[in-house]
């Protein structure tokens, strides 16, 4: 059996939305605004010789970097975002974080205060990073 790690560094941010697409209930045609929370998971090797998978205050400035357009924006005039649901915004989030972050498994976005999370995650192959 393979060991490994994970750690996990949360993020938040603040921003608006709106659903046009067809199929959206009114309610959501209009421009409204969440805190938005959310969390990387990141995994590694349990034997690293440096005693832990990845700097964490390396991962939080990853993440800021990646994150830091979203917040007080109106997601749907980002790129890729144009119909912001939750899966979009963690897919779009995990995309951009891969490139730079070895061992990126997880992303997950939440709207805590209406009780809704969506995570995207690859399946990690044999090795792990």
């Amino acid at each position: 059996m393979a060991a490994y790690l994970e750690i996990e560094k949360d993020f938040q941010f603040e921003a608006a939305h709106y659903f046009g697409h067809p199929d959206a209930n009114d309610l959501f045609k209009h421009i409204h605004g969440h805190s938005f929370t959310g969390k990387v998971i990141v995994r590694g090797d349990a034997q690293s010789d440096k005693g832990w998978i990845r700097d964490l205050w390396k991962i939080e400035t990853l993440v800021k970097e990646v994150v830091e357009p979203l917040d007080h924006s109106l997601l749907n005039n980002i790129e890729g975002l144009e119909q912001p649901a939750l899966e979009q915004i963690a897919m779009w989030i995990f995309e951009r974080l891969s490139l730079k972050l070895p061992g990126l498994i997880c992303v997950e976005v939440g709207r805590p205060t209406c009780g809704e999370r969506a995570r995207y995650c690859v399946l990690p192959d044999s090795s792990v990073t």
